[in-house]
């Protein structure tokens, strides 16, 4: 029998998991103790002392927020393992804000419940103590516009949780449409600043010039058109969060100004001599990579290391794409053909169709493609017949090889390619019908009547 390595409490409604993960962690050396709800969690952490919990989210009579939220309340410092097959959002970092140690979801890999089990033991070990890694926060309440429950989100969230309560600055990276200013917008919500404003600063909107006028405000007379006294932005976010966005937008002259602000929590107006205190969290967010920013001398690196005290990056859509299909229900939800009607539908290939793009716009491009298909549907079952992506940067609207490769006759293909090309008339006049047909040179009537034959058609062959 292996040297006992420390005491675990595994907890799970499903008596087979409860055995497995038993079996094997006995067999790795551990003395396991077993519950099967949550109010049998509590009372093991209190009768058994178990050094590490492995718990389920979903249980009976408790469930796991349940018992980290009790823990909380009481001071119980035990650290918690939270496994579940319903992983999202709002229960990843609700868990994370509680104090749980770490989240793994179902289905699991052993390998990968011993690698982290054995990483808790090696760092109490190094550490010489139990250490208390909760959170100091209330749980979270998140919104649920930020989609997504596959292991590269989970990682986001799991940070967000860890950071949220805390007043350190934040870096959010990310391509353009992976949705950095939902993080900034969650961060703040859930922070300690939360009872002051969200103050937001596009970075690559202004001119270095009006940039420091925006930030930090300037005093009557400072420069032409400076009619009266102006608060800038970091006044109005005092006791609150500025957001930061696209800050490797900025100039070095500005950046030089930004780095006092994050270092002092001063500065003063521009044309003005008296000093400006403030209280405010700040939160950056960039498309760029700022390491290769500052190598070429674009970027400060005294200011890089300054913003980047917690980092939080947002991978692309293109190595997610396990989550488009709740993404794509959740705009189907928000973007209906009428407001006080039902979300419209989606066919299994236009699925399908969507999950084979690369996205180079992201989720941003996602969102703008399911709206302009429900617009296209009328609010009905959304085919691929609906759907338009970029022609440049995709090539598929109107791939002569897929047209030929998905139809049987020469007719066909031509009903096809006119069906593309009407649908993405439509898409690019934005769904103005007289626009569109301005375009193709027909009237708005015959550009109905074809835009209807092709529904007709598409719902053909979704009934075939």
């Amino acid at each position: 029998m292996p040297e006992d390595r420390g005491r675990i409490l595994v907890a799970d409604d499903d008596a087979s998991i409860r055995s497995l993960l038993r079996d094997f962690l006995e067999d790795e050396g551990f003395d396991v103790c077993v519950a099967l709800d949550g109010e049998q969690v509590l009372e093991g952490i209190r009768n058994d002392g178990p050094d590490l919990v492995l718990m389920d989210v979903r249980m009976p009579k408790l469930d796991g927020i349940g018992v980290l939220t009790e823990l909380k309340q009481t001071g119980n410092a035990v650290p918690v393992i939270v496994m579940t097959a319903y992983g999202s959002s709002t229960t990843t970092i609700k868990a994370i804000q509680l104090g749980a140690y770490d989240y793994i979801a179902k289905p699991f890999d052993l390998d990968d419940v011993s690698s982290m089990v054995d990483r808790f033991f090696e760092r109490e070990k190094r550490s010489g103590e139990l250490e208390n890694v909760r959170g100091r926060a209330e749980p979270l309440d998140i919104s649920d516009r930020i989609i997504g429950n596959g292991p590269a989100m989970q990682s986001v969230y799991k940070n967000i949780g860890r950071v949220a309560g805390s007043d350190a600055t934040v870096l959010i990276t990310g391509e353009t449409g992976t949705g950095k200013e939902l993080v900034a917008h969650t961060l703040h919500t859930n922070s300690t600043f939360s009872r002051g404003p969200l103050v937001k600063v596009n970075c690559a909107a202004l001119p270095e010039t009006l940039l420091e006028s925006e930030l930090f405000g300037h005093e009557k007379g400072s420069f032409t058109g400076a009619l009266n006294q102006r608060k800038g932005r970091f006044e109005l976010a005092d006791k609150g969060t500025i957001f930061l966005d696209e800050i490797g937008e900025m100039t070095l002259g500005t950046q030089k100004k930004l780095l006092r602000v994050l270092q002092e929590r001063e500065f003063e107006r521009v044309g003005g001599v008296s000093t400006v205190k403030v209280d405010t969290r700040v939160v950056a967010a960039t498309n760029k990579v700022l390491e290769e920013e500052v190598t070429e001398g674009h970027f400060r690196e005294d200011l890089y290391y300054r913003l980047s005290v917690i980092h939080i990056h947002l991978p692309p859509l293109r190595e997610r794409k396990e989550d488009i299909p709740e993404l794509v229900d959740y705009f189907l939800g928000k973007h209906r053909y009428r407001s006080d009607g039902p979300p419209a539908s989606i066919s299994q290939d236009a699925v399908r169709l969507l999950m084979e793009h690369d996205w180079p716009g992201n989720v941003r491009e996602l969102e703008n493609t399911v709206e302009r298909a429900v617009i296209l549907a009328q609010g009905g079952v959304v085919t691929t017949h609906h759907l338009v992506f970029s022609q440049v940067r995709s090539g598929r609207t109107l791939d002569l090889g897929d047209v030929l490769e998905n139809t049987r006759s020469l007719d066909d293909a031509m009903r096809e390619i006119e069906s593309r090309l009407l649908v993405e008339a439509v898409a690019k006049a934005g769904g103005d019908r007289d626009q569109a047909a301005a375009g193709l040179a027909l009237s708005p009537s015959d550009l109905d009547a074809r835009l209807a034959a092709v529904r007709q058609n598409g719902a053909s062959k979704a009934a075939s």
